[in-house]
């Protein structure tokens, strides 16, 4: 109990340095932890895999699923797919054959396993590196969506691949099956939790409530999932997006906002925990490592990291260029994307604390005798996940900016949110002047409220530019107008209309996700300040 105190205490204070100095907080924590590790006398922190699995994965899948655009995801489903699946299948195997014909008496099968393990790019280190370089939303939603869904695919491959070592038995075909039925399992199950978390959340009037359901969302996906043999990563995914479709129309203001301030805390914690545990490990992986020089272990842990990376160069470019120039549908429905923004993909292909989760969960034995090459895979993980932290996401925020990607200035989100705030508060002012036409509401009151949205309407309409729309307004809800009273009661009142069209705007595809949650924070800030 008290290492893991000193762990997030430690986690915490170098994010936050991090964080003050301008460096990525996962290379960062992983520096540290490595030199701590380092430090003679010290007490040795092992990684537990099951931890990291069971007990870190489900929730920041989860939050970063509810963080993400499924309309956005939808847009670039294709350029996803090929990524977290095929990207990660092709890695394996090319991995698997270089360590193969480099390590002697490594098993192939075995050269899969390491394959398996190295190929999915981290969900964390991508968000946090894209975030802070700030490139443009469509590379930010590639690699966020390529690193949600890709390691449901290695994690599945790496599990055929250690029975393959363990039974001495591989069959390509066997494993395709068994790779379609657990992804298909993963995403029914994960629907069907979606499905359910919504219908319970919808009833449930309680923000402490329903908070501590969405809590236990993620650990109930991913462990049902998983009792059925099925993709945990996936169904846990699969609900996360369900459930973020459906919160604009189903959770309250106060406990949208405890929810984001509750998820955004957690997030923070576990990604500060799981990169400090990182750099901890090698002291542990170097104790366990014989029987191999310094110049093997240099060349293979570097022709493994160069592998990752060329492959990586030599899959994106192609399956970016080669759609849109054969089929004229797709060149025409979704222009080719410049050089420079697929050269930052095909560049950040960091790794991270799944990689070696899974290293270190590999058997300790393969049919009664010891698994081989384990202490090797360790090592190599460790050394790529490593390299590429450093390599390239050290290098991401230079190279960005001497490619200068199109697009980095790319101001959709605020001008999705400007003409929905335009839109909101002058349908706000017509359902004033009918609550006025009541003649309940004092003219002060009046006055205060008008004053307050003609000057948000002023603000967007300066945003948007000379080409707003002024004439065109959505009508009104049916209904009887609510008579009020009070300054608060009228507030309430017109804060509902400004939430109903903004909902209205999103379902209806005009304005996105990002610019939805905005104007709802602002809303439900502003409704939590007249309880």
């Amino acid at each position: 109990m008290a290492l893991m105190l000193a762990l997030v205490v430690g986690a915490t204070v170098v994010s936050a340095l991090a964080r003050r100095l301008g460096v990525p907080s996962p290379i960062a924590l992983v520096v540290a932890g490595i030199l701590v590790s380092l430090i003679p006398g010290l007490p040795r922190y092992e990684l537990d895999p099951e931890l990291v699995l069971f007990g870190f994965l489900p929730p920041l899948l989860y939050a970063e699923a509810l963080d993400t655009s499924l309309r956005d995801l939808r847009a670039n489903l294709r350029s996803i797919t090929l990524l977290s699946v095929g990207l990660v299948l092709a890695s394996t195997i090319a991995v698997g054959y270089v360590a193969h014909a480099l390590v002697p008496g490594l098993p192939l099968a075995a050269g899969f396993v390491l394959g398996a393990i190295v190929a999915p790019p981290d969900a964390l280190a991508a968000a946090a590196i894209a975030n802070r370089v700030g490139l443009p939303r469509r590379v930010v939603t590639v690699l966020e969506g390529e690193s949600l869904l890709n390691d449901a695919t290695a994690l599945v491959v790496y599990r055929i691949a250690i029975a393959a070592v363990v039974t001495g038995v591989f069959s390509y075909g066997e494993a395709v099956l068994r790779f379609l039925m657990v992804s298909v399992v993963g995403v029914g199950f994960g629907l069907a939790v979606g499905y359910l978390v919504i219908r319970v959340r919808r009833r449930i009037d309680d923000p402490l409530t329903e908070n501590t359901v969405s809590l236990v969302t993620p650990f109930a996906a991913y462990l049902g999932a998983e009792a059925l043999h099925g993709s945990g990563v996936l169904a846990v995914v699969v609900t996360g997006l369900m459930v973020a479709r459906a919160a604009p129309l189903i959770v309250s203001s106060t406990t949208r906002l405890q929810g984001q301030a509750v998820w955004e805390m957690i997030a923070y914690l576990l990604q500060s925990v799981v990169f400090a545990l990182i750099g901890l490990q090698l002291r542990q992986i170097l104790a366990e490592l014989h029987g191999y020089s310094a110049a093997e272990l240099l060349l293979y842990a570097g022709a493994v990291t160069l592998t990752l990376i060329v492959i990586r160069v030599l899959w994106v470019f192609p399956t970016v260029y080669l759609p849109r120039l054969l089929f004229a549908g797709i060149r025409a429905r979704d222009p080719s994307p410049p050089w420079q923004a697929v050269t930052i993909v095909s560049w950040a292909g960091l790794r991270g604390v799944v990689s070696l989760a899974a290293a270190f969960a590999i058997p300790l034995s393969a049919g009664g005798t010891p698994f081989p090459g384990r202490d090797l895979i360790l090592f190599l993980t460790f050394t790529v996940i490593v390299a590429t932290l450093v390599l390239q996401g050290l290098s991401l925020p230079w190279v960005s900016r001497r490619l200068r990607v199109p697009g980095m200035d790319d101001d959709l989100p605020a001008l999705e949110r400007a003409s929905a705030e335009h839109t909101t508060a002058r349908l706000a002012l017509l359902r004033l002047d009918q609550i006025v036409a009541e003649g309940t509401l004092p003219g002060e009151v009046e006055l205060r409220l008008r004053r307050d949205l003609e000057e948000r309407a002023r603000r967007a309409h300066a945003e948007l530019g000379p080409g707003a729309d002024d004439e065109h307004l959505p009508e009104l809800v049916e209904g009887a107008v609510t008579a009020a009273a009070t300054y608060a009661e009228a507030r309430r009142e017109l804060l509902r209309v400004e939430r109903e069209e903004a909902v209205r705007l999103w379902q209806r595809g005009e304005i996105g996700d990002e610019a939805l949650q905005a104007l709802q924070r602002r809303l439900d800030l502003e409704e939590q300040q007249i309880l």
